[in-house]
């Protein structure tokens, strides 16, 4: 009985999560607005944010209040959603506990007192998966939209959440990471790499810089997939420092982030507003695309500066290596199997927005995949999947925000506007905050811009804030034994940051 229960002094520690959804649940249950007249017994959910009438002169706070008060489900999402984002912040430390728990009954099996795999710890460890996270909160979400407003209403709001971008995740990163598309990255970027004779400080400043602008034009989830994958066999083989891998993981999400807004068509948050804003790629290369390629250069040289004597060692150990063996992108692949490879890439980019043409092409991919296996890596999905999963469930929640959103940055000056954008995308993907501020009536060039530049500064401060974020912590995570700590990220986040808002601001 002993052995059955090992786990429970730890998993008793998760007893105030639960008590907090148990009173979300049953406040969800008590607050929810009845059902219209006539309406068919069908509610719809979220209202529009023109349904929202009388506020004109009000406080922000008003505001909000009113809106809380006309639909109590309102505020029910928003908690559900707040405690989403909480814990993103403990996975990794669930994840800890559950390889403690691993560890300790691993050992009881080998002593003969417990036999199988542990259900606490495999629990946890599903609990700690951070792309798993919004999926797990959209049960309770959908729980309680079901029980207050029907199932007509929940799976009538399901069925109008666009998961096109989630779909588009999870193809881009899966063609992107064959051996012939990697492969092919690995020989360009190492054009400039030999300039550095191939050090590894060498191939760290080519897949930082080149890698995130390429993604203005493969757009940022391929640009992410291929600079963490190149990330992981160049450098973080090497097994460099915890604080050197943090540094690199937030140089690597923030320059991704800004690195897509060379062009109009690749980075999410200028995609969502480009045509009603009238931005076109003369447009984006003037106000964003140069400050960002010098945002870019800056935050690398400093990073580059302050970790000098760690990329003296990582030098020390690559030249330990035998340089005669292979890697697997570094075998060599027929020129005409990586065309056809480079075909579906640009293909999916090309139907990004009509998933029954991207997803048809990934089947002829797939079956092209079979039919080349002697030149291929073995296809892994899961990865992909889990976060399009991720994104999936991020979507569901992120666009029940809208209510306080878009009044929050209505609100706001130019300044004030782009200071407010960059801590909102910390906490919301940064295209749905782009989105909802087009809503917003009345904006001037200057706020469209602060708008934006806020939204693209702040996607690397958590695995949240970008779309493509959480395909490179799904690459790179594995270099982080417990789990990539939220708070450590930020912290390595925030000076690239910093200097990217500034290079968005004042130039």
């Amino acid at each position: 009985m002993s052995s059955r229960w090992n786990g429970w002094p730890r998993i008793r520690a998760l007893g105030p999560v639960l008590l907090v959804l148990g009173a979300v649940l049953v406040a969800g249950l008590g607050w929810g607005s009845p059902v219209e007249p006539g309406s068919g017994g069908f509610s719809p959910f979220p209202r529009r944010l023109d349904a929202y009438t009388g506020e004109a002169g009000l406080p922000l706070f008003e505001v909000l209040k009113s809106r809380a008060r006309l639909e109590p489900l309102n505020l029910v999402s928003s908690v559900i959603f707040f405690l989403a984002v909480m814990h993103t912040f403990l996975a990794a430390r669930i994840t800890a506990i559950a390889h403690h728990l691993k560890a300790a009954h691993a050992e009881k099996v080998e002593a003969g007192q417990a036999e199988g795999a542990s259900f606490w710890a495999e629990i946890l460890h599903f609990l700690g998966e951070v792309e798993a996270v919004f999926g797990i909160w959209a049960v309770p979400l959908i729980a309680v939209l079901t029980a207050t407003k029907g199932w007509q209403t929940a799976n009538g709001y399901i069925a109008s959440v666009n998961f096109t971008e989630p779909i588009f995740v999870v193809i881009i990163m899966a063609i992107s990471s064959t051996r012939p598309v990697l492969g092919f990255a690995e020989r360009f970027m190492g054009i400039l790499a030999g300039l550095g004779r191939r050090s590894p400080f060498a191939w760290w400043a080519s897949i930082l810089t080149i890698g995130p602008l390429l993604g203005s034009f493969i757009t940022e989830p391929a640009a992410m997939v291929i600079s963490a994958l190149l990330l992981a066999r160049r450098i973080f083989e090497l097994k460099p420092g915890t604080a050197f891998r943090y540094g690199t993981l937030g140089l690597l999400f923030v320059n991704v982030s800004i690195g897509g807004t060379l062009t109009h068509f690749a980075a999410p948050p200028v995609l969502m507003v480009a045509t009603k804003f009238g931005w076109n790629l003369s447009f984006m290369f003037l106000n964003f695309g140069w400050k960002a390629v010098l945002s870019v250069l800056i935050s690398n040289g400093l990073y580059a500066f302050a970790f000098r004597k760690e990329f003296i060692e990582l030098g020390k150990k690559a030249q330990g290596r035998d340089p005669d063996e292979p890697r697997e992108s570094e075998k060599r692949v027929p020129g005409w199997i990586t065309a056809v490879h480079l075909m579906a890439l640009a293909w999916t980019v090309f139907t990004a927005h009509t998933p029954a043409l991207f997803v048809a092409g990934f089947l002829f991919f797939l079956a092209f995949l079979q039919a080349t296996a002697e030149h291929q890596n073995v296809t892994n999905l899961r990865p992909p999947l889990l976060v399009g999963f991720f994104l999936a469930g991020l979507v569901v929640h992120g666009t029940l925000q809208q209510w306080w959103i878009a009044p929050v940055l209505a609100s706001l000056g130019a300044t004030s506007l782009m200071v407010g954008a960059t801590i909102l995308t910390a906490f919301n993907d940064n295209a749905a905050i782009t989105y909802l501020a087009s809503l917003v009536p009345g904006l001037n060039p200057a706020m469209k811009h602060a708008v934006v530049a806020g939204a693209v500064t702040g996607g690397g401060l958590t695995v949240i804030a970008n779309a493509p974020n959480p395909a490179g912590q799904a690459v790179l995570g594995k270099y982080f034994p417990d789990g990539v700590v939220p708070i450590h990220l930020a912290l390595a986040a925030i000076l690239p940051t910093v200097i990217a808002g500034c290079c968005f601001m004042l130039l």
